[in-house]
């Protein structure tokens, strides 16, 4: 089997465990958000991710544009809903963007200051 299958096969079994998780526990949550969250946990017991699963990740990397076409033609087909609605799209585009940056500006600094911590020698 070549690694970018296996890899596939790696996150559908993910996949398919959480929409698994979703329907036995009646979570409202969508099943592949659940098979994400099983599989980072999965990857930290672990420690470290398989080499098919890397492969599988940068393919997907690679590509990750194709996957905003669907959400293009969905915005484009309700268009007119998007254009009542446009006070709140804007509003929860503005808030996430701010709480990703502020997430991601706190994650680095937690993550640089514990590099720090192990490596006191090290030039930053």
């Amino acid at each position: 089997m070549s690694p970018l299958v296996a890899g596939f096969t790696w996150l559908l079994l993910f996949q398919c465990a959480g929409e698994a998780v979703v329907q036995l526990a009646g979570l409202p949550v969508p099943g592949p958000v659940a098979g994400m969250a099983l599989l980072f946990a999965a990857l930290l017991v672990r420690g470290h991710a398989p080499s098919a699963l890397d492969v599988a990740a940068d393919g997907l990397a690679k590509h990750l544009s194709l996957l905003f076409v669907p959400a293009g033609v969905g915005v484009m087909l309700h268009v007119a809903r998007v254009a009542d609605e446009w006070v709140p799209i804007v509003v929860a585009l503005l808030v996430s963007t701010v709480l990703a940056i502020a997430v991601t500006a706190y994650v680095f600094q937690h993550l640089a200051q514990r590099h720090e911590s192990r490596d006191p020698g090290a030039e930053s």
